[in-house]
């Protein structure tokens, strides 16, 4: 089977030595996104304005490998306080309208650059 590593222009670099995401086959494996503005790499003020940018650049790394957010089957979210859960669902939703993927959501002890959210992601085409 091959693998593809996938690069997305419109996402954030990398934080760290990762790529954005892994094709293998028809499945794509997501890095975990945080909540930074591409253009700027600094973070979005709020949790909620960080989870809505952490999805964007999702969705970027998702649109460079020719798929989008309906492909996505599971989800993992951190949180720097799982007392966010409400406010980030309320977010969540707006990307995933049709079916929600499965979804596991944990606190973090702590998130990369003192983030307050981050999303990583399996879909399959």
């Amino acid at each position: 089977m091959e693998v593809k590593t996938i690069t997305a222009p419109a996402a954030p670099a990398a934080v760290g030595p990762y790529c954005h995401a892994k094709l293998c086959g028809d499945t794509l494996y997501c890095s975990g996104q945080l909540g930074l503005d591409p253009a700027t790499g600094a973070l979005a003020d709020g949790v909620e304005a960080q989870a809505r940018q952490a999805l964007e650049n999702l969705g970027a790394v998702l649109a460079a490998a020719g798929m989008g957010y309906a492909d996505v089957v599971k989800t993992t979210v951190f949180l720097a306080d799982i007392g966010d859960f409400a406010a980030v669902n309320a977010v969540y939703a707006d990307y995933f309208q049709a079916e929600s993927p499965a979804r596991s959501c944990v606190q973090a002890g702590a998130l990369p650059k003192g983030g307050l959210f981050e999303i990583e992601a399996v879909a399959v085409k």
